[in-house]
């Protein structure tokens, strides 16, 4: 299957913590990125999700917000992944910005002015900050 999506991450299972509506899902890629997910129950019981079942993380570039500050502080988003700016692809209004963060890229769509204000360039720390609800998951076969 080939999607639109930016960002895809091959990745297990490492934590489950079940709910009656939602279950939330602790992803680990081999890289030793960490990422949250949640998703309702029965998506989880038809997708088969235990730990340590591999899955594909989905997150489309526009659900990816690009901070500056520190992480941990003033964003209520699960995922908050630290790294620094690759690069930055400008268009006529937004640009997309690569964050490396440890080995995997992010990538986010922001507005040309936003790269202004915080001064996005290659090398500048960065994080990728994005909602557990972001993360699609995925299984294959």
């Amino acid at each position: 299957m080939t999607i639109s999506a930016r960002n895809v991450f091959d990745a297990s299972i490492t934590a489950l913590v079940p709910g009656k509506v939602n279950i939330e899902l602790e992803l680990t890629t081999a890289t030793g990125l960490k990422l949250v997910s949640t998703v309702t129950a029965d998506s989880a019981r038809a997708l088969g999700l235990a730990v340590g079942k591999a899955v594909v993380a989905i997150v489309k570039a526009p659900s990816v917000l690009v901070a500056t500050g520190t992480p941990g502080k003033g964003f209520s988003a699960r995922n908050q992944l630290a790294g620094s700016v690759a690069h930055v692809t400008p268009g006529p209004v937004n640009a997309e910005v690569a964050i490396d963060v440890g080995g995997a890229l992010v990538h986010a769509v922001v507005t040309n002015d936003a790269v202004k204000e915080l001064g996005l360039a290659a090398g500048v720390p960065a994080m990728a900050v994005f909602k557990a609800g972001s993360v699609m998951v995925g299984v294959t076969g």
